[in-house]
């Protein structure tokens, strides 16, 4: 495990695979840490330099106060990169790391060469939607959303399995001002005019029964980026790397290999 100190925020990071190869860097989503992306480690090709993070507020990295502007957690990731000196990584983000993604890709054309959106949007829900749920949170924690969260997340088939009890624990012992700064800085975020701008090789990849952001709204989003493609997952909710990883390995890799990654 690692802790890299950058000022504001210390985020616990880890890099697998090959120290001296591609690099690949993946942003989970809101409630999650970087075990998210455990289930397709495995499944990747050789030869990239596979590196994870917890966002401020989640996992093993710092807690700064809430709430968090989604500028701030461009910018960690974007100290993060530098300080272990990655340039020309393709960038993974599902949910709030799709945001994070394209936020970064606007910034620092030097750190990201390809985008991956996965099962996310350059706006989700609405101001007033965030507010509901962040005053949920805090009058009963973040269990009072967690069972409404599962059906949003994962479709009728992986609900019934043993397997999603880990992450709605996962989500639930997040810690609290993590999750709920975190919330802020989703309300507050409208990329659709500075993603639209964007001139860089982009895959977008949806859930068939993701509720959290359906498949028209990743689209939108990824048709913003001429030259984009777009994967619609059958049969995947919001996190399809944790029910489907074997079709999602793939499909990355169908995506490395045409870009010249690997």
């Amino acid at each position: 495990m690692n802790i890299a100190d950058l000022g504001d925020v210390k985020l616990h990071y880890r890099i697998d695979g090959d120290p001296d190869g591609a690099p690949i860097v993946f942003a989970n989503s809101l409630g999650t840490d970087m075990r998210l992306w455990d289930p397709i480690l495995p499944l990747l090709p050789a030869g990239l330099q596979i590196i994870r993070y917890d966002k401020r507020g989640h996992g093993l990295s710092s807690q700064p106060p809430a709430p968090y502007s989604m500028g701030a957690l461009v910018r960690d990731t974007e100290n993060l990169l530098d300080h272990l000196q990655v340039r020309d990584c393709v960038f993974v983000g599902l949910s709030i790391g799709g945001m994070i993604a394209q936020g970064l890709a606007v910034k620092r054309m030097d750190q990201v060469r390809a985008l991956v959106l996965s099962n996310t949007a350059a706006k989700i829900a609405t101001p007033s939607i965030w507010q509901d749920r962040i005053d949920a949170i805090r009058t009963s924690g973040i269990e009072a959303i967690a069972d409404a969260t599962m059906e949003r997340w994962f479709t009728k088939t992986f609900r019934e399995t043993p397997e999603m009890e880990l992450w709605r624990n996962m989500m639930v012992r997040q810690p609290l001002d993590g999750y709920l700064g975190c919330c802020s800085a989703i309300s507050g975020t409208d990329f659709y005019t500075p993603t639209s701008g964007l001139r860089l090789p982009t895959l977008g990849i949806a859930g068939s029964d993701d509720g959290s952001t359906p498949p028209d709204l990743v689209r939108e989003t990824t048709d913003l980026i001429p030259g984009s493609r777009f994967e619609l997952m059958r049969k995947a909710g919001h996190l399809p790397c944790v029910e489907q990883p074997i079709r999602y390995a793939e499909i990355l890799k169908e995506f490395l290999v045409d870009i010249g990654h690997i």
